[in-house]
C-alpha cells in the first residue's frame, strides 16, 4: 500500500506557524485542512476527513474536549494527539489512534499520517472479511455449497485475507506503532 493522495488531513494547533508547517510538510502528499483552536477544528470535521492531527494543550477547548466532540459525533478518521504534553496514565482512556511527543520532523508527520492510514484500510479490510465469512457460514449453515456464487465468495474471502496479510505485513511492530518516549530504566 502506498499513500492515499486523496486523504484528507485536519491539522488542529493553537500555534498557527505550527497548523501551517504541518499543512507544508503534507500538502503534497494529502489534501490538509488547519485549524488554530477546537471549535474551529470542530467546524472543519466532516467524513471527508481521514485523520486528525490534534494538539492537547489549546486555550479555548483541551484536545481532549475536541476528540470528545469528533467520537461523539460518530466520526471515524484516525486521530493522533501530536503534543509537547509527555504522555501519563490519564491517556488511557481517550479514544485516539496514536501519540506523539512534540516537536516532530517532515519524515515524523509523514509516517505517522502514512500508518494511520494503513491502520484505516486493515480495519475495512478486516470488517469486510469477517462478513464474508459470515456469508460463508450461513451457506454452509444452509448447505448451499455447491454453487458458482459459493465459490467466487470463496476466492473473495481468499483474495480480502491476503490483502489483510499483506498490510498486517507492512504494519510490522517497527512501522505500526509511532514511539512514545519513555523512561528507560
Amino acid at each position: 500500500m502506498t499513500e492515499t493522495p486523496d486523504a484528507t488531513v485536519l491539522a488542529v494547533d493553537d500555534e498557527p506557524d505550527l497548523a501551517e508547517l504541518y499543512r507544508v510538510y503534507l500538502d503534497s502528499a494529502y489534501d490538509v485542512r488547519i485549524a488554530t483552536g477546537g471549535d474551529e477544528a470542530i467546524d472543519l470535521m466532516d467524513d471527508e476527513v481521514d485523520v486528525v492531527l490534534l494538539d492537547r494543550r489549546m486555550p479555548d477547548m483541551s484536545g481532549h474536549e475536541v476528540l470528545d466532540e469528533i467520537r461523539g459525533e460518530g466520526y471515524d478518521a484516525r486521530v493522533a494527539m501530536l503534543t509537547a504534553v509527555e504522555p501519563d496514565v490519564d491517556i488511557v482512556e481517550m479514544p485516539f489512534d496514536d501519540y506523539k511527543t512534540k516537536p516532530v520532523t517532515k519524515e515524523d508527520l509523514l509516517t505517522l499520517v502514512e500508518v494511520l492510514l494503513h491502520r484505516a484500510a486493515f480495519d475495512e479490510r478486516s470488517q469486510e472479511f469477517f462478513a464474508l465469512a459470515s456469508k460463508k457460514a450461513a451457506l454452509e449453515a444452509a448447505g448451499t455449497t455447491n454453487s458458482d456464487e459459493y465459490e467466487e465468495l470463496i476466492d473473495r474471502m481468499e483474495a480480502v485475507r491476503l490483502e489483510v496479510d499483506d498490510t498486517l505485513d507492512h504494519l510490522s511492530a517497527r512501522d505500526a506503532f509511532v514511539e512514545v518516549p519513555g523512561k528507560v530504566p
